[in-house]
């Protein structure tokens, strides 16, 4: 997991600024209803885990990120929200390059909240900076090794991260943001200054904190544009699935009246039927092995062309028979 910072608090808001945040709300608010605060998000430098993002990536995700809202924990729940991004830019520090050789960048956010008596509290721990760490969520479609530009999610190359080859760190290059889930307020950060956690299909991972939100849940859940299209994808594989299921368990169910019928014949189908339509999947392979088994020691299946026993006078033209 890996965090960026609160950068500052309590912006002068201007009429630019308010326009901006109205755009957000269901109504004018003035700068005296406004609390607003900066955050850096993520930058272009190596981190902790050997990855990058591209300086088009961090562009790119400067307008994904607009209107996202601030959590807790990447618990997606929304009496977790607290804050909204409603400007983001990259800045650029010319005077400092990253171990990629790169001028330094970084995405910096500016977030707003409501002055209110619930959020009195969060101001001044914002304020005094004890809430400070942030991480983001987000995902891309491209990851290339820094060193061939091998593409890492489909195989990789010989290269390792964290190596260095010819004076050069290899790592991950993520570019081609698809989506920005979040961003959360976190307890320890992992990162020097910036980072993301990452989810490269943009479906995997989204299940994995889905499904522990699900697992945590207690009240309403939010879900993102990626992890309702990763959800909705995994309920239609379920359903392919199911019906494959069905039509296996259909074939057993009749294999095993068809046996049954073969080797307990005083028993009516219909009867049969109710008790493989009762029975576990677990229990309708076992006794439908059973009774196919015992069916075939009572009807041998004997191959059409099977050799015929020899007999005593054949006669002359015996070689031409089958």
């Amino acid at each position: 997991m890996k965090q960026g910072f609160v950068l500052k608090g309590m912006q002068e808001l201007g009429q630019e600024e308010l326009k901006k945040i109205n755009r957000y709300t269901r109504r004018e608010f003035s700068s005296d209803e406004i609390y607003t605060f900066s955050v850096v998000l993520c930058d272009n430098e190596i981190d902790r885990d050997n990855e990058r993002f591209t300086v088009e990536a961090l562009k790119q995700l400067a307008v994904l990120f607009l209107g996202k809202t601030g959590i807790f924990n990447h618990s997606m729940q929304a009496q977790n929200q607290t804050a909204r991004i409603y400007d983001c830019a990259v800045e650029r520090d010319t005077e400092r390059a990253t171990q990629s050789g790169e001028p330094y960048c970084r995405l910096v956010a500016k977030a707003y909240l409501p002055k209110s008596e619930k959020n009195q509290d969060f101001i001044l721990e914002l304020e005094s900076g004890i809430k400070k760490e942030v991480s983001v969520g987000c995902s891309v479609a491209k990851v290339t090794c820094s060193i061939c530009g091998a593409d890492l999610k489909k195989g990789g190359c010989e290269h390792s991260k964290g190596k260095s080859y010819g004076g050069k760190t290899c790592c991950a290059v993520l570019s081609e943001p698809t989506d920005a889930y979040e961003w959360s307020f976190v307890a320890v950060p992992a990162q020097r200054e910036a980072g993301v956690i990452k989810s490269f299909s943009g479906g995997e991972i989204s299940l994995t904190e889905l499904e522990k939100s699900l697992t945590d849940f207690s009240g309403e859940i939010t879900l993102t544009g990626a992890q309702g299209a990763a959800l909705l994808n995994y309920l239609e594989n379920m359903k392919a699935e199911a019906e494959y299921g069905k039509a296996y368990r259909k074939e057993l169910q009749n294999s095993f009246v068809k046996c049954a019928g073969i080797t307990q014949p005083g028993i009516p189908p219909e009867a049969m039927k109710r008790v493989a339509d009762s029975m576990s999947m677990e229990d309708l392979k076992c006794f439908e092995k059973a009774y196919r088994q015992k069916a075939d020691e009572i009807l041998p299946l004997t191959p059409q062309l099977a050799a015929m026993q020899k007999q005593e006078h054949p006669g002359e033209n015996a070689q031409f028979k089958i």
